[in-house]
Protein backbone atom coordinates (compact mmCIF):
# COMPACT_ATOMS: atom_id res chain seq x y z
CA UNK A 1 0.00 0.00 0.00
CA UNK A 2 1.17 3.51 -0.91
CA UNK A 3 0.95 6.16 1.70
CA UNK A 4 1.63 9.81 2.27
CA UNK A 5 4.12 10.06 4.90
CA UNK A 6 3.86 13.99 5.63
CA UNK A 7 2.61 17.22 4.28
CA UNK A 8 4.38 18.03 1.26
CA UNK A 9 6.63 21.30 1.92
CA UNK A 10 6.36 23.61 -1.17
CA UNK A 11 9.68 24.67 -2.95
CA UNK A 12 9.58 28.11 -4.79
CA UNK A 13 10.54 28.27 -8.91
CA UNK A 14 14.64 29.20 -9.05
CA UNK A 15 16.20 31.58 -11.35
CA UNK A 16 17.80 28.59 -13.42
CA UNK A 17 14.09 27.32 -14.14
CA UNK A 18 12.20 30.44 -14.42
CA UNK A 19 14.85 31.20 -17.18
CA UNK A 20 13.83 27.66 -18.23
CA UNK A 21 9.82 29.13 -17.92
CA UNK A 22 10.65 32.17 -20.14
CA UNK A 23 12.57 30.68 -22.80
CA UNK A 24 9.85 28.19 -23.89
CA UNK A 25 6.88 30.44 -23.44
CA UNK A 26 5.97 29.59 -19.59
CA UNK A 27 6.48 32.73 -18.27
CA UNK A 28 4.72 35.72 -18.41
CA UNK A 29 3.45 38.95 -16.73
CA UNK A 30 0.18 38.67 -14.85
CA UNK A 31 -2.06 41.81 -14.19
CA UNK A 32 -3.06 39.67 -10.79
CA UNK A 33 -1.74 37.04 -8.81
CA UNK A 34 -3.14 34.52 -6.28
CA UNK A 35 -2.29 36.85 -3.38
CA UNK A 36 -4.74 39.78 -4.70
CA UNK A 37 -7.95 36.85 -4.98
CA UNK A 38 -6.93 36.35 -1.14
CA UNK A 39 -8.72 39.64 -0.62
CA UNK A 40 -12.68 38.01 -0.64
CA UNK A 41 -15.06 39.92 1.50
CA UNK A 42 -17.40 36.97 2.04
CA UNK A 43 -18.32 33.34 0.42
CA UNK A 44 -20.59 30.71 0.71
CA UNK A 45 -20.50 26.76 0.51
CA UNK A 46 -20.92 25.45 -3.34
CA UNK A 47 -23.10 22.46 -3.56
CA UNK A 48 -23.13 20.04 -6.58
CA UNK A 49 -26.16 19.15 -8.49
CA UNK A 50 -27.05 16.60 -5.98
CA UNK A 51 -27.28 19.29 -3.54
CA UNK A 52 -23.72 17.78 -1.64
CA UNK A 53 -21.11 19.79 -0.68
CA UNK A 54 -18.49 20.11 -2.64
CA UNK A 55 -15.97 21.43 -0.18
CA UNK A 56 -15.36 24.65 -2.12
CA UNK A 57 -17.03 28.17 -1.23
CA UNK A 58 -17.98 30.87 -4.12
CA UNK A 59 -16.12 34.32 -3.13
CA UNK A 60 -17.36 37.38 -3.37
CA UNK A 61 -14.57 40.83 -3.83
CA UNK A 62 -15.03 44.11 -2.64
CA UNK A 63 -17.47 46.13 -5.26
CA UNK A 64 -14.17 48.32 -5.34
CA UNK A 65 -12.04 46.06 -6.61
CA UNK A 66 -14.55 43.75 -8.75
CA UNK A 67 -13.77 45.33 -12.44
CA UNK A 68 -9.55 45.18 -11.75
CA UNK A 69 -9.66 41.73 -10.68
CA UNK A 70 -12.22 40.46 -13.32
CA UNK A 71 -10.50 42.22 -15.93
CA UNK A 72 -7.14 40.77 -15.21
CA UNK A 73 -8.70 37.63 -14.91
CA UNK A 74 -9.81 37.69 -18.16
CA UNK A 75 -6.56 38.91 -20.01
CA UNK A 76 -4.99 35.97 -18.02
CA UNK A 77 -7.33 33.73 -19.65
CA UNK A 78 -6.31 35.12 -23.08
CA UNK A 79 -2.44 34.60 -22.37
CA UNK A 80 -3.48 30.80 -21.02
CA UNK A 81 -5.47 29.87 -24.10
CA UNK A 82 -4.47 32.38 -27.29
CA UNK A 83 -1.01 33.72 -26.34
CA UNK A 84 -2.27 37.04 -25.40
CA UNK A 85 -4.53 37.46 -28.12
CA UNK A 86 -6.96 40.27 -26.27
CA UNK A 87 -10.00 39.89 -29.35
CA UNK A 88 -10.84 36.77 -27.25
CA UNK A 89 -12.25 38.50 -23.98
CA UNK A 90 -14.42 40.68 -25.80
CA UNK A 91 -17.38 38.57 -25.08
CA UNK A 92 -16.19 36.62 -22.06
CA UNK A 93 -17.42 37.52 -18.82
CA UNK A 94 -16.29 35.95 -14.99
CA UNK A 95 -18.94 33.95 -13.93
CA UNK A 96 -17.96 32.40 -10.47
CA UNK A 97 -14.72 32.42 -8.25
CA UNK A 98 -14.36 29.57 -6.11
CA UNK A 99 -11.57 28.73 -3.50
CA UNK A 100 -10.85 24.96 -2.49
CA UNK A 101 -11.23 24.71 1.44
CA UNK A 102 -9.62 21.32 1.87
CA UNK A 103 -5.96 20.08 1.14
CA UNK A 104 -2.45 21.78 0.94
CA UNK A 105 -2.76 24.30 -1.85
CA UNK A 106 -6.35 26.45 -1.87
CA UNK A 107 -6.15 26.84 -5.61
CA UNK A 108 -8.45 29.02 -6.75
CA UNK A 109 -10.65 27.72 -9.60
CA UNK A 110 -12.24 30.50 -12.46
CA UNK A 111 -15.24 29.81 -14.40
CA UNK A 112 -15.31 32.08 -17.37
CA UNK A 113 -18.51 32.33 -19.79
CA UNK A 114 -18.56 33.39 -23.28
CA UNK A 115 -21.91 35.48 -23.62
CA UNK A 116 -22.75 34.79 -27.03
CA UNK A 117 -23.42 31.08 -27.15
CA UNK A 118 -23.20 30.70 -22.99
CA UNK A 119 -20.26 27.75 -23.52
CA UNK A 120 -18.27 27.73 -20.52
CA UNK A 121 -14.96 27.17 -18.87
CA UNK A 122 -12.88 26.78 -16.12
CA UNK A 123 -9.09 27.54 -15.17
CA UNK A 124 -6.98 27.43 -12.01
CA UNK A 125 -4.74 30.75 -10.01
CA UNK A 126 -2.38 28.23 -7.91
CA UNK A 127 0.59 29.33 -5.33
CA UNK A 128 3.50 28.58 -7.72
CA UNK A 129 5.39 25.50 -6.60
CA UNK A 130 8.50 24.19 -8.50
CA UNK A 131 7.40 20.57 -7.76
CA UNK A 132 4.11 21.03 -9.74
CA UNK A 133 6.16 23.28 -12.53
CA UNK A 134 8.66 19.77 -13.19
CA UNK A 135 5.46 17.31 -12.84
CA UNK A 136 3.69 19.31 -15.41
CA UNK A 137 6.34 19.99 -17.75
CA UNK A 138 7.19 16.66 -17.89
CA UNK A 139 3.96 15.10 -18.27
CA UNK A 140 3.36 17.68 -21.48
CA UNK A 141 6.65 16.63 -23.40
CA UNK A 142 6.76 12.59 -22.06
CA UNK A 143 3.00 11.43 -21.78
CA UNK A 144 0.67 11.64 -24.72
CA UNK A 145 -1.28 14.60 -22.69
CA UNK A 146 -0.42 18.27 -23.73
CA UNK A 147 -0.63 20.84 -20.76
CA UNK A 148 -1.49 24.90 -21.23
CA UNK A 149 0.14 26.50 -17.76
CA UNK A 150 1.35 29.82 -17.04
CA UNK A 151 3.51 31.00 -14.14
CA UNK A 152 4.74 34.53 -12.75
CA UNK A 153 6.56 35.33 -9.52
CA UNK A 154 4.62 33.50 -6.96
CA UNK A 155 1.62 32.78 -8.94
CA UNK A 156 0.56 29.01 -11.43
CA UNK A 157 -2.11 29.65 -13.74
CA UNK A 158 -3.21 26.33 -14.90
CA UNK A 159 -5.71 25.05 -17.85
CA UNK A 160 -8.44 22.81 -16.59
CA UNK A 161 -8.07 19.13 -17.60
CA UNK A 162 -11.31 17.72 -18.83
CA UNK A 163 -12.77 14.39 -17.85
CA UNK A 164 -14.42 12.49 -15.06
CA UNK A 165 -12.90 12.51 -12.00
CA UNK A 166 -11.67 9.13 -10.60
CA UNK A 167 -13.23 8.53 -7.80
CA UNK A 168 -16.92 9.60 -9.02
CA UNK A 169 -16.02 7.36 -11.90
CA UNK A 170 -16.08 4.62 -9.54
CA UNK A 171 -19.23 5.22 -8.49
CA UNK A 172 -21.23 5.91 -11.22
CA UNK A 173 -19.48 4.34 -14.38
CA UNK A 174 -17.99 1.27 -13.30
CA UNK A 175 -21.26 -0.71 -13.66
CA UNK A 176 -22.68 0.45 -17.10
CA UNK A 177 -22.18 -2.50 -19.34
CA UNK A 178 -21.03 0.07 -22.51
CA UNK A 179 -17.43 0.28 -20.42
CA UNK A 180 -15.08 -2.15 -22.22
CA UNK A 181 -13.03 -3.26 -19.04
CA UNK A 182 -10.25 -4.39 -21.19
CA UNK A 183 -9.48 -1.45 -22.58
CA UNK A 184 -9.87 0.50 -19.12
CA UNK A 185 -7.17 -1.73 -17.81
CA UNK A 186 -5.05 -1.86 -20.49
CA UNK A 187 -4.97 2.02 -20.08
CA UNK A 188 -4.44 1.67 -16.22
CA UNK A 189 -1.17 -0.02 -16.42
CA UNK A 190 -0.01 2.40 -19.04
CA UNK A 191 -0.83 5.03 -17.07
CA UNK A 192 1.01 3.07 -14.25
CA UNK A 193 3.89 2.97 -16.02
CA UNK A 194 3.79 6.33 -17.12
CA UNK A 195 3.49 7.46 -13.39
CA UNK A 196 6.39 5.46 -12.50
CA UNK A 197 9.15 6.49 -15.13
CA UNK A 198 8.58 10.01 -14.51
CA UNK A 199 7.88 9.59 -10.46
CA UNK A 200 4.82 11.09 -10.49
CA UNK A 201 3.56 10.89 -7.09
CA UNK A 202 0.32 10.07 -5.45
CA UNK A 203 -2.12 8.94 -8.01
CA UNK A 204 -4.83 8.24 -6.42
CA UNK A 205 -8.01 7.99 -7.55
CA UNK A 206 -9.28 11.74 -6.36
CA UNK A 207 -5.67 12.96 -8.63
CA UNK A 208 -6.51 11.62 -12.08
CA UNK A 209 -9.54 12.11 -14.30
CA UNK A 210 -10.53 9.66 -17.46
CA UNK A 211 -11.27 10.73 -20.55
CA UNK A 212 -13.87 9.43 -22.59
CA UNK A 213 -13.56 9.57 -26.41
CA UNK A 214 -16.13 8.15 -28.56
CA UNK A 215 -14.54 5.70 -31.48
CA UNK A 216 -16.23 4.61 -34.76
CA UNK A 217 -16.53 1.12 -32.74
CA UNK A 218 -15.66 1.49 -29.26
CA UNK A 219 -14.85 4.13 -26.76
CA UNK A 220 -11.20 5.37 -25.97
CA UNK A 221 -9.72 5.68 -22.90
CA UNK A 222 -7.33 7.61 -21.49
CA UNK A 223 -6.25 8.35 -17.94
CA UNK A 224 -4.97 11.98 -17.23
CA UNK A 225 -3.19 13.06 -13.84
CA UNK A 226 -4.71 16.19 -12.69
CA UNK A 227 -2.52 16.81 -10.12
CA UNK A 228 1.51 17.05 -10.15
CA UNK A 229 1.96 18.40 -6.74
CA UNK A 230 3.82 15.11 -5.52
CA UNK A 231 6.27 14.90 -8.22
CA UNK A 232 8.87 13.24 -7.00
CA UNK A 233 9.00 14.48 -3.48
CA UNK A 234 8.47 11.33 -0.88
CA UNK A 235 11.07 8.47 -0.49
CA UNK A 236 8.88 5.45 -0.93
CA UNK A 237 8.80 3.65 -4.46
CA UNK A 238 5.16 2.44 -4.25
CA UNK A 239 4.10 6.34 -4.21
CA UNK A 240 4.97 6.67 -7.47
CA UNK A 241 2.99 3.65 -8.80
CA UNK A 242 -1.00 4.23 -8.50
CA UNK A 243 -1.50 0.23 -8.46
CA UNK A 244 -0.68 0.57 -4.30
CA UNK A 245 -3.10 3.06 -3.80
CA UNK A 246 -6.45 1.09 -1.84
CA UNK A 247 -8.29 4.29 -3.93
CA UNK A 248 -7.42 2.43 -6.78
CA UNK A 249 -8.80 -1.37 -6.33
CA UNK A 250 -11.42 -1.02 -8.81
CA UNK A 251 -9.28 -0.47 -11.74
CA UNK A 252 -6.69 -3.01 -10.15
CA UNK A 253 -9.52 -5.57 -9.75
CA UNK A 254 -10.49 -5.71 -13.24
CA UNK A 255 -6.77 -6.22 -14.61
CA UNK A 256 -6.43 -9.07 -12.28
CA UNK A 257 -9.73 -10.22 -13.89
CA UNK A 258 -8.77 -9.25 -17.70
CA UNK A 259 -5.16 -9.52 -17.88
CA UNK A 260 -2.22 -11.91 -17.94
CA UNK A 261 0.99 -11.25 -16.83
CA UNK A 262 2.55 -11.47 -19.89
CA UNK A 263 -0.16 -8.72 -21.56
CA UNK A 264 0.75 -6.63 -18.40
CA UNK A 265 4.30 -6.44 -19.48
CA UNK A 266 3.59 -5.97 -23.05
CA UNK A 267 1.60 -2.66 -22.55
CA UNK A 268 4.46 -1.72 -19.60
CA UNK A 269 6.88 -2.32 -22.57
CA UNK A 270 4.50 -0.50 -24.95
CA UNK A 271 4.69 2.35 -22.92
CA UNK A 272 8.51 2.92 -22.29
CA UNK A 273 8.58 2.83 -25.88
CA UNK A 274 6.29 5.29 -26.82
CA UNK A 275 8.29 7.71 -23.86
CA UNK A 276 11.62 6.70 -25.49
CA UNK A 277 10.54 7.88 -28.98
CA UNK A 278 9.15 11.35 -27.08
CA UNK A 279 12.84 11.84 -25.65
CA UNK A 280 14.03 11.17 -28.66
CA UNK A 281 11.97 14.12 -30.27
CA UNK A 282 12.26 16.64 -27.26
CA UNK A 283 15.62 15.64 -26.45
CA UNK A 284 17.38 19.58 -26.12
CA UNK A 285 14.46 19.80 -24.14
CA UNK A 286 14.56 17.72 -21.92
CA UNK A 287 17.99 18.22 -21.47
CA UNK A 288 17.72 21.60 -20.43
CA UNK A 289 15.02 20.90 -17.87
CA UNK A 290 16.62 18.32 -16.62
CA UNK A 291 19.53 19.96 -16.05
CA UNK A 292 18.24 22.25 -14.02
CA UNK A 293 15.87 20.06 -12.26
CA UNK A 294 19.42 17.95 -11.05
CA UNK A 295 20.67 20.67 -9.23
CA UNK A 296 17.54 21.85 -7.38
CA UNK A 297 16.31 21.13 -4.45
CA UNK A 298 12.44 19.84 -4.47
CA UNK A 299 12.61 17.17 -1.30
CA UNK A 300 14.76 16.41 1.71
CA UNK A 301 17.73 14.07 2.02
CA UNK A 302 16.08 11.55 3.95
CA UNK A 303 13.35 11.33 0.85
CA UNK A 304 16.20 11.10 -1.62
CA UNK A 305 18.45 8.55 -0.18
CA UNK A 306 15.31 6.08 0.59
CA UNK A 307 13.81 6.19 -3.16
CA UNK A 308 17.48 5.94 -4.57
CA UNK A 309 17.56 2.66 -2.12
CA UNK A 310 14.71 1.29 -3.03
CA UNK A 311 14.83 2.10 -6.63
CA UNK A 312 18.30 0.57 -6.69
CA UNK A 313 16.74 -2.76 -5.54
CA UNK A 314 13.73 -2.69 -7.65
CA UNK A 315 16.01 -2.18 -10.75
CA UNK A 316 19.02 -4.29 -9.28
CA UNK A 317 21.14 -0.94 -11.00
CA UNK A 318 23.64 0.81 -8.58
CA UNK A 319 23.36 3.56 -10.99
CA UNK A 320 20.57 5.31 -8.93
CA UNK A 321 22.41 5.10 -5.69
CA UNK A 322 25.03 7.55 -7.68
CA UNK A 323 22.06 10.25 -7.53
CA UNK A 324 22.75 13.18 -5.04
CA UNK A 325 19.25 15.02 -5.51
CA UNK A 326 15.78 13.69 -6.83
CA UNK A 327 16.01 15.52 -10.25
CA UNK A 328 18.78 12.89 -10.78
CA UNK A 329 16.57 10.08 -9.97
CA UNK A 330 13.87 11.09 -12.58
CA UNK A 331 16.98 11.81 -15.02
CA UNK A 332 18.51 8.14 -14.26
CA UNK A 333 14.94 6.91 -14.31
CA UNK A 334 14.15 8.34 -18.25
CA UNK A 335 17.61 7.39 -19.13
CA UNK A 336 16.32 3.48 -18.28
CA UNK A 337 13.03 4.02 -20.69
CA UNK A 338 16.57 5.21 -23.35
CA UNK A 339 18.49 2.07 -23.20
CA UNK A 340 15.61 -0.72 -22.91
Amino acid sequence: MALISKKKIPFKINLQLRKYLKKYGRETVMPIQYADLLRFESSISLYDKQGNDTLWVTIFFPYSEIEHIYDGLKKIYADLKTDGNQEVIKHLTIDRVDLCTYGNTQPFRIRIVNRVNDNFDYFYLKRADCSRVYGMELEHLLSPNRISYLTFENSLVEEHIAGIPGDQFFKSYLDNPKINQIRLAKEFVKFNERCFVMLLGDMHSSNFVVDITPDFEEDYYRIRAIDFDQQSYEGKRTVYQPQYFKQNNPLIEMGMKYMTPESVKQYQTEERSLISGRLKVENQRIYELMSVMAKDEISSEENTVQLKTELAHYYKSEKFLACKTMGEIVWASLERVMVH
